[in-house]
C-alpha cells in the first residue's frame, strides 16, 4: 500500500512546463519537454549581449561556413568540459575554444583566432545534422561565449537544438533549401533577419528562406529557459548579488 502511494505521488508530482503545448524540434513529431526548476543561470550576465530582444531581430557580419555532421566534440572537445560557464573567466575560455576540434586540413581558417576569446564570425552556416554526437550543454555555450549569435543549418541533432534554446546562447535556425552552405564561403558578409526568417548573402547577392524559430524565439531572446521563466513569473527571481 505504501509503495503504491509513493508511486502515485511520483507520477503526479511533475515540474512545471514552460509551454502550454509541447515544443517541437523541426522535422520531428516528438515533443521536447523543456522543464523548469528554480536554479541559477548557468552563465554570467553579459550586459547588452545577453539581452537579445525583439528590438534587434537581425544579425549582420561575416559568416563561417561548415559542412555536414559537425559534432559536439568538434565544437568543444571533451577535455574542456570541466570549465564552468557560470565563472566569467572560464566562460571566456570556452569562447576561445569554440570549434577548436575542427580538422585544420578541412578548415584552415580558425573560427577564433589564436590568443583571442572572441570570433569575427557572428553567423555560422552549416550543413545537415549540426551538433550531432554526445550531449553536452557546453557546445552551444562555447559558441555563444565566442560571440556567435546564429547558426543556420540544414538540420540539427535534436539535443543540440534543445540545448541551444535552453541556454539561450545561439539561435538554431534551419534553411528551407538544401545546400545553402555550399553556396556560401567563410568571410561572406551576411544578414540573418529573424523577423522575416531569411538569410541574405550580400557577397553573392543571394537570399535564402529560413524556417521560423517559433516558440523558441522568446526563450532565446530572454537569455535562456531560466531567464525566460523568471521573466514570465514561473519561478522566483534570481537572488541579488548584493
Amino acid at each position: 500500500m505504501a509503495m503504491a502511494t509513493m508511486m502515485s505521488m511520483t507520477a503526479t508530482a511533475q515540474p512545471p512546463q514552460l509551454f502550454p503545448k509541447p515544443f517541437l524540434h523541426p522535422q520531428t513529431p516528438r515533443p521536447l519537454a523543456l522543464k523548469v526548476t528554480n536554479r541559477p543561470s548557468p552563465r554570467p550576465l553579459r550586459g547588452a549581449v545577453t539581452a537579445r530582444s525583439a528590438a534587434t531581430p537581425s544579425f549582420h557580419g561575416p559568416c563561417y561556413v561548415l559542412g555536414d555532421n559537425i559534432d559536439t566534440d568538434q565544437i568543444i572537445p571533451a577535455e574542456h568540459l570541466t570549465l564552468v560557464p557560470s565563472k566569467p573567466d572560464e566562460y571566456r575560455k570556452l569562447g576561445s575554444l569554440a570549434l577548436v576540434g575542427l580538422p585544420s586540413s578541412a578548415y584552415p581558417v580558425p573560427f577564433v583566432d589564436p590568443g583571442s576569446d572572441s570570433t569575427r564570425y557572428p553567423v555560422l552556416v552549416a550543413g545537415a545534422n549540426f551538433g550531432c554526437g554526445s550531449s553536452r550543454e557546453h557546445a552551444p555555450v562555447a559558441l555563444g561565449a565566442s560571440g556567435a549569435r546564429v547558426v543556420v543549418a540544414e538540420s540539427y541533432a535534436r539535443i543540440f537544438f534543445r540545448n541551444s534554446v535552453a541556454t539561450g546562447e545561439v539561435y538554431p535556425l534551419e534553411s528551407e533549401a538544401v545546400g545553402v552552405w555550399k553556396e556560401c564561403s567563410t568571410g561572406d558578409i551576411v544578414t540573418v533577419d529573424l523577423e522575416e526568417s531569411k538569410l541574405v548573402n550580400h557577397t553573392t547577392g543571394k537570399e535564402y528562406k529560413l524556417k521560423p524559430i517559433g516558440d523558441a524565439g522568446p526563450v532565446i531572446d530572454a537569455g535562456g529557459i531560466f531567464a525566460y521563466a523568471r521573466k514570465a513569473g514561473m519561478i522566483a527571481a534570481a537572488p541579488s548579488a548584493n
